[in-house]
């Protein structure tokens, strides 16, 4: 079972280009986020989101495609929407 709700996932157009050139799915990625994989960020980034598990904040993580693109994930404080993004979309 997955440690985070994601509620509604939303993918930004760069996110969704960017998946569709490494060929890889959001869902792979998705997963790694419910699961508490916070993937390449680092140790104080990753100790935010632990706290952030049980004091309801936001959370924040990022991955590279196998291509070399860099995609973040966020999912809202209330668990409601989950988005994939490109750091330069947000």
């Amino acid at each position: 079972m997955a440690k985070v709700e994601l509620g509604a996932v939303v993918t930004t157009p760069g996110a969704f280009y960017a998946l569709a050139r490494a060929g890889q799915s959001a869902a792979e990625f998705l997963r790694q986020h419910a699961n508490g994989d916070w993937g390449e960020l680092d140790a104080l980034d990753k100790a935010e989101n632990e706290h952030a598990m049980s004091h309801q904040g936001r959370l924040v993580s990022t991955y590279q495609t196998s291509v070399g693109s860099k995609l973040w994930i966020i999912t809202e404080s209330d668990r409601s929407v989950t988005t994939l993004l490109l750091p330069s979309e947000y």
